[in-house]
């Protein structure tokens, strides 16, 4: 990306080992993430030439000396923050907020090189159908995001789940509420496209309202009180408001989306009895477990992808996501 909605494909150095604790992956599929569009639409500043992407999937091609746990011709997922696997966030379930960790990006290619290899990356037990690939890709954010939306929102079985964003991360987060157990599942959609998706994920309600009419509608069906667990995929200051006033006393938000502008009235938190948690997915955490779910049928978040294009023609890939037309866009190299 050189600047706001300019994106161009170029020819770039094969990725190579630097350290020993590398590996280099040969992409089977990539994909263009919400969060791409905050630096395409220029709310995020782009100041240079930047290669994008940050979600992966494909064959080791090569490891450093110190990879001892992934090998080459192995088929690998990994997270878009390397971390290390051994420091104490890592042991204490956090491996996105490592003390070693490092920003997977460039992963719009051919070929990317994955730092910490060993606790970055995890491979399926075999190489994949291929019918597997858009939903092992999917789990190398918006799944894994989706997934950690449920965990800090604190889904139990039976719980009302209200989800806020009807994006890829939103629609992996009713995946996720389903997985968990949840008795009722409230979507906030606009989109017909995008609520018949949440309705096939698991979603039993959608709401079209936004903002405090979009709440009281949570509280009507939830006997007046509010959802248990709330899902923010967005991170607008209007999103998290929404999703704030649709929890009940005592539930809880989670919240993930990367926030833009979001501020929390702390008065009106302390006497919403709410909690509220978030931050980015420690994906290296779920990895091993999404990854049976998506090889034994469980779960398929691969259909959160209804446009696929070549990797050359990424900038259509955006402008597709920019302007609604596409959830989320899968390319291949």
């Amino acid at each position: 990306m050189y600047a706001p909605r300019d994106v161009r494909v170029e020819d770039r150095p094969a990725p190579e080992i630097i350290n020993p604790t590398d590996a280099v992956i040969r992409l089977a599929a990539t994909c263009v993430c919400g969060s791409d569009l905050w630096d395409y639409r220029g709310i995020n500043p782009v100041t240079q030439p930047t290669p994008m992407g940050h979600e992966y999937a494909g064959v080791v091609l090569e490891v450093g000396a110190e990879v001892t746990l992934v090998k080459p011709g192995q088929f690998v997922i990994g997270s878009f923050f390397a971390s290390d696997g051994t420091c104490p966030n890592c042991r204490a379930g956090y491996p996105s907020s490592c003390v070693h960790r490092e920003f997977v990006g460039g992963c719009q290619a051919e070929a990317v090189r994955v730092p910490l290899a060993d606790g970055t990356l995890v491979a399926t037990p075999a190489p994949p159908d291929p019918r597997h690939i858009p939903s092992l890709l999917a789990l190398s954010d918006v799944m894994s995001t989706g997934w950690w939306a449920a965990i800090a929102a604190e889904v139990t079985p039976r719980s009302a789940v209200a989800v806020v964003g009807d994006g890829a991360v939103g629609l992996c987060g009713v995946i996720a509420a389903r997985e968990l157990g949840a008795g009722r599942i409230i979507v906030m959609s606009r989109h017909q496209p995008r609520q018949k998706l949440a309705l096939e994920f698991g979603a039993t309600d959608i709401v079209t309202d936004r903002g405090d009419d979009g709440a009281a509608a949570v509280r009507e069906m939830t006997e007046g009180v509010g959802a248990d667990a709330v899902l923010e995929c967005v991170g607008t200051p209007e999103s998290m408001q929404q999703a704030l006033h649709s929890a009940r006393p005592g539930g809880n938000v989670g919240f993930v989306g990367v926030p833009h502008g979001v501020q929390v009235n702390g008065a009106e938190l302390f006497y919403s009895h709410a909690g509220l948690r978030g931050g980015p997915a420690p994906a290296r955490r779920f990895l091993p477990d999404l990854i049976d779910r998506v090889l034994d049928g469980r779960i398929d978040p691969g259909k959160v992808f209804d446009l696929t294009l070549p990797l050359e023609e990424a900038a259509e890939a955006y402008r597709a996501m920019d302007q609604r037309r596409a959830v989320k866009v899968l390319l291949q190299p």
